[in-house]
This record gives structure tokens, C-alpha cells and sequence, in this order.
């Protein structure tokens, strides 16, 4: 009888033990927002077709300007974007199937294809986490503090800063303008001084990685930097690494996006990089958002 019960015991486990794992890395499971910014801001400036220039590495046309370079730093291919926009509302995000919620995933370059972006590079994967917050296009979707850690916000004039969550909530960076939020991390540039250490990285991550960051130089003029990384040609870069070369194109603010395998730029519909995430037929990871350049659709 003992042990009969003991099979049926741990059958039970095996099977909620099975649930649960399915439930948190496969079934998806929408959210709703919370609140939505009064300094909501829309997308209205309108693109002229007539002025459109592009090259494999360049967009320009009236309101918007993107050049992509690539350089070697450490044994690693290094993209770096310049942009300039003359309207702050052309820098947006978008949420993977339109969604927000856990397990909603979708390749950076498909979510570009959707909004029909211009430039994209992937965001802060904020479903594979259940703290920090959550901001997108000045709509709150989870106001979840991750402890000590800071987040980047993006006003409606387009400005970068970031605050430590701790001490600030989601709600009040909404009343006071943010348009986007995302939780990733660290900040790398501050004042145009780079602020993590030549051995700090996120969690257990190993030095040379992949990895993604977006940086601001001036009044709506940015920098994003993606890198390869993990494999032969390409090393990857450690976070130091990576501030050095934002703070080496001038930004003077600076923040670490989601990286590894994640890590995707994409210009005029083509991957520019190198991705080493993806799974099948396709080399980049699927992930649960994209910062992007674009008019509204």
C-alpha cells in the first residue's frame, strides 16, 4: 500500500512539475495595461517618399537620417547606427504579436516587418523576467520594481536618462511624461563618462557576449550599438567594452539592452549583424519586443 502511494504521489509530482514548466516557458498568457501617459505621444509626421534615399548601410530621407559602420573592437564585429530624427515620436517600441504578456515572442526582424520599421534592434525580452518595468509608446503594462536595478526611460522629447527602481515607481515616471521603460541594463554612459567597471556584467553572464545598447549624443540624435559575438570571427564584448565604444561615438548617455543570442539589428528590412540565437531555419532568437525608428503605419 506504501508504495503504491508513493507512485501515485510521485506521479502527481512528475505531472505538476510538467505543468508548470510548460506553463511558464510555452503557454502564453496576455496581460492588460494598467494606465496609459495624459503626455501620450502619436506618431504624426508623414513620410515622403520622394525623399528616400538607401543604401545596404543607409536610410535618409526628410525627418530621418541612419548610418550604419562597422568596425573591429577585441576580435569583434561592431555595428554601430547614428541616427537623427527631427521628431522624437519616430523612436518607438513594439510588443511581440502586437501583445503584451509571457510567452509572446517574435523575431526582431518580423516585428520590424509588422510595423513596417526602418531600423530595429531588439529591446529588454521583458517576458523572460516577472519584475521590472514595463513602459511601451507611454502605455504602463507592469509596474513590478526589479530591486536595485536601473531602468531606461524615454521622454516625450525623446531625452534618455535612468532611474534606480527602487526609488522611483512606474507610475510616477508615467505622470511625469515617460514614454518608454524598459528593465535591462546596466547603464554603461552617464554625463559622456563610462559607468560600469572593466569586470562588472549582468548576472552570471560570461565577459564576451553579443550584445545591444542604445545611447543618446544629442537633442534627437542617438547612437546604437550592436556586436557580435560566440563565435569564431567574433569574440563578443565585455559591458566595459561596449561603453567604451558608446562613449567613443559620443554618446553621452548610454544603456544595455537585452544581449547573447537576442541580439538583432535590422535596417531596410535586412539583419545587419550576425545573430547566434535562433532555432530551425533562422539564426536569431525570438524575443518580446523591439525599439525601432518608423512612422505610424
Amino acid at each position: 500500500m506504501s508504495r503504491k502511494l508513493n507512485l501515485i504521489t510521485a506521479t502527481i509530482l512528475t505531472l505538476y512539475t510538467s505543468f508548470t514548466l510548460v506553463d511558464t516557458f510555452m503557454l502564453q498568457h496576455s496581460g492588460t495595461a494598467i494606465a496609459t501617459s495624459t503626455k501620450q505621444v502619436k506618431t504624426t509626421v508623414k513620410k515622403e517618399t520622394s525623399s528616400v534615399k538607401t543604401t545596404a548601410t543607409s536610410y535618409e530621407d526628410s525627418h530621418m537620417k541612419i548610418k550604419v559602420t562597422t568596425e573591429r573592437v577585441s576580435g569583434t564585429s561592431v555595428y554601430v547606427a547614428d541616427i537623427t530624427v527631427d521628431d522624437p515620436s519616430l523612436l518607438q517600441t513594439a510588443l511581440a504579436n502586437n501583445t503584451y504578456g509571457r510567452n509572446y515572442t517574435e523575431t526582431t526582424s518580423s516585428m520590424a516587418s509588422d510595423h513596417q520599421a526602418i531600423f530595429a534592434v531588439n529591446g529588454d525580452y521583458y517576458g523572460f523576467r516577472d519584475t521590472g518595468y514595463v513602459v511601451r509608446n507611454g502605455t504602463l503594462y507592469r509596474d513590478t520594481a526589479a530591486a536595485d536595478t536601473d531602468a531606461l526611460v524615454i521622454d516625450s522629447d525623446g531625452n534618455m536618462k535612468s532611474v534606480n527602481q527602487t526609488d522611483t515607481s512606474a507610475s510616477t515616471l508615467l505622470k511625469d511624461g515617460a514614454q518608454q521603460v524598459l528593465s535591462f541594463g546596466p547603464t554603461l554612459v552617464e554625463n559622456s563618462k563610462v559607468t560600469v567597471s572593466e569586470s562588472e556584467e549582468v548576472g552570471q553572464s560570461q565577459a564576451s557576449n553579443p550584445r545591444t545598447a542604445i545611447g543618446q549624443v544629442g537633442k534627437n540624435h542617438y547612437i546604437v550599438v550592436v556586436s557580435d559575438g560566440r563565435t569564431s570571427e567574433s569574440t563578443g564584448l565585455s559591458l566595459y567594452q561596449l561603453a567604451n565604444v558608446m562613449a567613443d561615438h559620443g554618446a553621452t548617455y548610454a544603456y544595455n539592452l537585452d544581449g547573447g543570442g537576442s541580439s538583432t539589428m535590422v535596417l531596410n528590412g535586412k539583419v545587419i549583424n550576425n545573430p547566434v540565437g535562433g532555432s530551425g531555419q533562422s539564426s536569431e532568437r525570438a524575443v518580446s519586443d523591439m525599439l525601432y525608428f518608423g512612422y505610424a503605419n
